[in-house]
């Protein structure tokens, strides 16, 4: 069976890592409702 899926880290980050969630307003409130909430990883 063919591999699916890769990772690719650096894309991962970039799309969904602490500092891209803290350049925007909405990503903001996605770290603002994780703290809340007391989530061990806040982002990627």
């Amino acid at each position: 069976m063919p591999i699916k899926f890769k990772t690719k880290n650096k894309k991962r980050k970039r799309v969904h890592g602490f500092l891209k969630r803290k350049s925007s307003k909405e990503g903001r409130r996605v770290l603002k409702s994780r703290m809340r909430k007391k989530r061990k990883k806040l982002a990627v």
